[in-house]
């Protein structure tokens, strides 16, 4: 499962627009490995410029698992990212040295250092009955019925919002308590069911510029749209439903209403850029949080020698290991 069975997971976190991409590049390039997106957008197919995803000259360059693996209209949750994650660490084992995974979606990170549980079945039929209702709900709406069937999840984005007030009303469990009762438990005591993979070590770099995030994210917002976002997303109106997961990733809803012609540009990159920092706070104060399984070592890609530091985490994490 892991590079080496006593190695740590090397682990790049931090918000969004850190640039925490382009420091795992430049350490993919430099040892070898493959890099494996934890990116809960970049999963989608065609969804391009606005999830930030590597071009294809850094894709030829380096090995790259975790994007364009779904359709837009597939649902793909954080315990299947860590399954196909577990599979890809051993095909990269196979072809070098191992590999660094990079992104901001902490439950993907989470699930894959502190496995979950299969989340309870849902009836497929009654859920995307559900989905016409979500469309309508703004993501107050939702953090308020989350807020009354399942509180502890009830500070999270638009998606994991969605998956919790489903599962509570169609299943009639919580998925935090059932969480937080996997992690209490021990493998052998549940009910004797097959063991789900074993809690494994990792070592965390935290990419974060602190003050001067907000000016990176205006950056590249302006930027995604120079490039051709309003016409990648004209593009995906014409095939992708409305309702289609890969349009929750963030910007994108703003982006159609642009689109469409009920906001201008200037309007729809203000609410982006907005929605987008409001996110990477969520991001920030769970990273703070959540990263209790590991080492962590933090850094700031705006200082001079931010490679050099990420270089000696990685060494050390490869010396540890033998």
């Amino acid at each position: 499962m892991t590079d080496k069975p006593t190695a740590p997971l090397a682990i790049i976190v931090g918000p969004t627009a850190a640039g925490k991409s382009a420091i795992a590049l430049e350490l993919a390039r430099a040892s070898g490995r493959a890099i494996i997106s934890a990116d809960s957008r970049q999963i989608y197919r065609q969804f391009n410029l606005g999830t930030a995803k590597p071009g294809a000259e850094e894709r030829r360059n380096v090995r790259h698992f975790g994007i364009d693996i779904v359709d837009a209209t597939e649902r793909y949750s954080a315990h299947a990212w860590a399954t196909d994650a577990r599979m890809w660490m051993r095909t990269a084992q196979t072809a070098g040295p191992g590999t660094i995974i990079v992104g901001g979606t902490g439950f993907y990170i989470r699930s894959l250092v502190r496995p979950l549980a299969s989340a309870p079945a849902i009836d497929g039929q009654r859920r995307r009955k559900l989905e016409r209702w979500f469309d309508a709900l703004d993501v107050d709406t939702l953090r308020r019925w989350c807020t009354r069937l399942d509180p502890s999840r009830a500070h999270l984005g638009r998606t994991q919002l969605i998956r919790a007030v489903e599962t509570a009303l169609l299943s009639g469990t919580r998925l935090g308590d059932a969480h937080a009762a996997q992690w209490a438990a021990p493998p052998e005591s549940q009910d004797g069911a097959e063991p789900d993979p074993k809690p494994v070590a990792a070592r965390y770099l935290v990419v974060d510029p602190g003050p001067l995030l907000g000016e990176r994210i205006r950056s590249r917002v302006h930027t995604m749209v120079e490039q051709g976002w309003p016409e990648e997303v004209r593009s995906l109106m014409a095939t992708v439903p409305a309702n289609a997961p890969g349009w929750l990733a963030s910007g994108y809803q703003v982006m159609r209403q642009h689109v469409q012609g009920t906001l201008r540009r200037e309007e729809a990159i203000e609410r982006i850029v907005i929605e987008t920092r409001q996110y990477a706070k969520r991001q920030r104060t769970w990273f703070r949080h959540q990263l209790t399984d590991g080492i962590v070592t933090c850094i700031s890609p705006s200082e001079p020698h931010a490679f050099e530091q990420a270089r000696a985490w990685l060494d050390a994490l490869e010396n540890n290991a033998r």
